[in-house]
């Protein structure tokens, strides 16, 4: 099978940091999983040399016709968001949708994909900081605020900085399922792949000191025991704390509610045994502890915009047309 092609935009102050999350993250995914190779080519308004925003220059040997025959596009971040991207680049990029390829805004590239029309009608997302001016400046689009990124199908966003390396899993998750994109953060020694819906942002810092948080032991703890009806009262038990103190080290440490955070692992879970299993739906609904084969669906449609039988089938089409990706 032939590499698939991926075309990463740089330009004049891009951030080294989100230049590089995809060829880390693509780089990453063959040599874990045995796959066909990503082949990851940059590319830029103008070919030749582009000053990154710590001043270091890098030369970037094609121009925007490297968008042409990608299989994905990734504008990985943006100078400002108020600055409104050259019509080439929005040409490029339409027309590297209408032919097919996916596109995906990391952080403030999402702007330029708004900027494209390519968010008019879709669900998308941006840094939390810039989240007023995008709503302005954008009104077609559904804006979601506080979430790590959004799949609308062909359109991908997500929001600040670190956010792209769990977008980018995400994309490989697509391609090869949720196993592969756990081999893939363990390499680069991230958290495994979390859900696009988690908080953008935390408001407190987890606590410094190891033996002060006991978080880190619970949540395996839990994700373990995800089939069973686990409490509040039961996770503060296992974590030796009060109800009250450990719903405060909770939020610190994930950004979230107990609740919210156990139906984000319940779904991920659900999406691994879709992907890998032939499990009947009852089964798998209690194997991941929502108990009924209705709460499955509902909190499927709610995350993720579509029922695990459709979502076990559009995987299982995708691995039929391409056997060797997966």
């Amino acid at each position: 099978m032939p590499p698939i092609r991926v075309a990463v935009l740089a330009f004049e102050g891009v951030s080294l940091f989100h230049l590089s999350v995809p060829a880390m993250v693509f780089g990453a995914a063959a040599p874990s999983s045995g796959l066909p190779l990503y082949e990851v080519r940059y590319c830029a308004p103008v070919a030749g040399r582009v000053r990154c925003d710590q001043g270091m220059e890098i030369d970037v040997p094609g121009g925007l016709d490297a968008m042409r025959d990608a299989d994905l596009v990734i504008v990985p971040s943006w100078r400002h968001a108020q600055e409104v991207a050259p019509a080439a680049l929005s040409l490029a990029l339409r027309q590297a949708h209408d032919r097919g390829a996916q596109v995906a805004g990391l952080c403030l590239g999402a702007f330029v994909l708004g900027d494209a029309g390519l968010l008019d009608g879709r669900r998308a997302t941006t840094h939390w900081a810039c989240r007023e001016l995008f709503s302005r400046r954008f009104p077609l689009a559904h804006f979601l605020p506080d979430v790590l990124y959004v799949d609308d199908g062909q359109v991908i966003t997500s929001a600040g900085t670190v956010a792209a390396v769990d977008c980018c899993l995400h994309l490989v998750r697509q391609r090869h399922g949720a196993d592969v994109a756990n081999r893939v953060a363990r390499l680069l020694v991230t958290p495994a792949h979390r859900q696009g819906g988690q908080a953008q942002y935390i408001e407190q810092p987890v606590a410094a000191r190891a033996s002060d948080n006991r978080l880190p032991g619970v949540l395996e703890w839990a994700r373990e025991h995800l089939a069973t009806a686990l409490s509040l009262d039961q996770l503060a038990d296992v974590a030796k704390m009060s109800r009250r103190t450990f719903t405060r080290r909770f939020r610190e440490a994930t950004g979230t509610t107990v609740h919210k955070w156990l139906v984000a692992e319940r779904i991920g879970r659900a999406q691994q045994l879709l992907e890998t299993t032939d499990m009947p739906m009852e089964q798998l609904a209690t194997a991941v502890g929502f108990g009924t084969t209705l709460s499955l669906r509902q909190h499927f449609a709610r995350q993720l915009q579509t029922s695990p039988m459709a979502y076990r089938r559009s995987f299982r089409a995708a691995a039929s047309a391409h056997p060797a990706r997966h």
